[in-house]
């Protein structure tokens, strides 16, 4: 009895030092960011600064970026489309993470079956894997696209 009694202290004395120790390192870690600022923005800014997509994407396609560099690891951009434009068949070395913000979007990766993206749909794409999409809506589509590696994509003919 005496034994457990003492076991008992002595794991209560681990667990109080442990909390102790991470509540100490979660001190220093909320006190050591590394000055980046955050960021809230809406696809919907008229300040928001577009740019070209690719030559092989549709006429009138633009990607905007909400943060990061796109020549650097994790970055954040909108993707656009004008309504009824199909996205060709491509790849990229990097996994996307995207969330349809407007219009509606079919998906297809390759040896995969078609996906239907409405607003507010989340869809991953593997690295390297050939994909193509439609925005199939009248107005357009606009995806956000999060990126771990550098933004790129490569054309495939079909």
């Amino acid at each position: 009895m005496k034994t457990r009694l003492i076991l008992k202290r002595k794991n209560l004395l681990y667990c109080f030092l442990g909390f102790m120790s991470f509540g100490m390192l979660s001190a220093q870690m909320s006190d050591s960011f590394d000055g980046e600022n955050s960021v809230v923005t809406s696809f919907k800014d008229k300040t928001m600064e577009w740019g070209p997509c690719p030559p092989f994407m549709p006429d009138g396609c633009n990607i905007g970026v909400l943060h990061g560099d796109p020549s650097q690891s994790n970055s954040d951009v909108l993707f656009k489309v004008e309504g009824k434009s199909a996205i060709p068949n491509h790849w990229h070395n990097s996994s996307e993470r995207m969330i349809l913000l407007s219009g509606k979007m079919t998906l297809n990766y390759k040896g995969e079956a078609t996906q239907t993206m409405n607003v507010g749909d989340y869809a991953f794409g593997p690295a390297k894997k050939p994909h193509k999409a439609k925005c199939i809506s009248k107005d357009p589509c606009i995806l956000y696209i999060g990126f771990g590696e550098p933004v790129d994509a490569f054309a495939i003919e079909d």
